[in-house]
């Protein structure tokens, strides 16, 4: 497990990306990936020990070798009987062949193998990937949340200071008690929306412990420095998976071609039974004997040509297919990083609006203040730019949460 980095900052967004990894089952996927490719590997290697098959058999034939009747007669003249060898035969062997050449299939089975490996990493990769992305909404979901509450409270307060007012100069008679109805209606309807901010900002904790395996209800989660400069943008997973497949692809090839090149090798078989190769002598009596033989093997299997070249426009079919695909995700991510540049250049533009903009608006509403308690103007218009200069905050924080966002996607 990744060691967590909470400070006094808080938690961080690296650290719930790690919680999460580690947490989500599909982590088990990785150890069980490698152990599948070793095991793979270590199988087509070992096509180069001794391949040994031990068999026995027992059979009944309608005829068997033996000498003509016309021998058999001189024979017998001669004190000699050979009754030929028996219909009922037996055999307990062991066989033994040692590859000197293979065509390639070992290699190439060892090559497939780490290519299915690294693109089952590379799915899981995929699936992280998007684990990665729901963590970052819940954060940065988090963080305006809380944003949103603090402003929220701040301008309660504001509002709290303003409704104490208006109340004494309703006992002085210098206002009327609809202007504090008013007043009174906009603290009651903040107080709604503080409740349903802090609601939902619940909702949203509870989610990100539930992925990340830790509990996040009293948590304080770190603003994420913005990023400055050039922005290092990473491979998407899914054209690295892609490549993997069609790296898979040509390793099936190199397994398909090894089927139709030539096969040497060396082989050895022992057997006891009967008959044994010294046909004469077993002739003479049905003692079961010891046998051998050694040899070297040249093989060549020419109906692997059959469906050669058909398997191999298959294979490339499927490769093209891959790339096609390789291709689209190309594009679509181009068209994606072009439009997330554009926006990230229009929300820095927003941000450096805002600051004036909440500026003058807090001028704004402090004026109004100002005017309302010396009765220039009314509650309306007070409340209105109490209501405009929230609005600005708010625009102003979620424009920067949507950037600090689309930076560290």
């Amino acid at each position: 497990m990744v060691p967590a980095v909470v400070g006094a900052q808080g938690v961080t967004l690296d650290s719930c990306r790690s919680w999460a990894r580690s947490h989500y089952p599909l982590v088990e996927q990785y150890g069980l990936v490698a152990q599948s490719a070793e095991y793979s590997v270590v199988n087509a290697s070992r096509a180069w020990l001794p391949q040994v098959r031990l068999s026995a058999q027992a059979t009944w034939q309608t005829d068997a070798a033996r000498f003509p009747d016309a021998m058999n007669t001189m024979l017998a003249a001669l004190g000699t009987d050979l009754e030929g060898i028996r219909q009922d035969q037996y055999k307990l062997a062991l066989d033994v062949q040692q590859n000197l050449w293979d065509g390639g299939r070992s290699k190439a089975e060892k090559r497939i193998a780490k290519a299915q490996a690294e693109a089952d990493r590379l799915a899981a990769d995929v699936d992280f990937h998007a684990l990665e992305g729901r963590v970052d909404n819940l954060f940065f979901g988090i963080l305006l949340l809380e944003e949103q509450r603090l402003q929220t409270e701040n301008r309660m307060a504001l509002l709290e200071e303003n409704l104490r007012r208006c109340r004494v100069m309703a006992e002085n008679d210098l206002l009327m008690q609809s202007d504090v109805d008013a007043v009174e209606v906009e603290l009651l309807t903040a107080g709604q929306q503080l409740e349903q901010v802090r609601y939902s900002c619940a909702a949203y904790r509870e989610m990100l412990s539930l992925l990340t395996g830790r509990p996040m209800a009293e948590a304080t989660l770190a603003m994420p420095e913005e990023l400055g400069g050039d922005l290092l943008v990473a491979e998407r997973p899914e054209m690295r998976l892609l490549d993997a497949r069609i790296g898979q692809s040509q390793a099936q090839e190199d397994l398909l071609r090894s089927a139709s090149m030539l096969q040497l090798s060396l082989f050895a078989q022992g057997w006891y039974g009967y008959p044994g190769l010294n046909m004469f002598e077993n002739m003479l009596n049905g003692d079961w004997s010891l046998n051998a033989v050694v040899g070297i093997r040249l093989a060549w299997n020419i109906s692997a040509f059959y469906t050669q070249h058909n398997d191999l426009d298959r294979l490339h079919n499927t490769q093209r297919q891959l790339q096609v695909q390789r291709d689209v995700v190309a594009f679509n991510e181009g068209l994606r990083r072009s439009e997330q540049s554009s926006e990230m250049a229009r929300l820095r533009k927003a941000l450096r609006d805002d600051d004036r903009i909440v500026a003058l608006r807090r001028s704004v509403r402090e004026a109004a203040e100002s005017k309302h308690r010396n009765g220039v103007i009314g509650t309306t218009e007070l409340l209105r730019a109490i209501t405009e200069e929230s609005a600005a905050q708010s625009a102003r924080l979620l424009h920067r949460i949507e950037l600090l966002k689309k930076q560290y996607e």
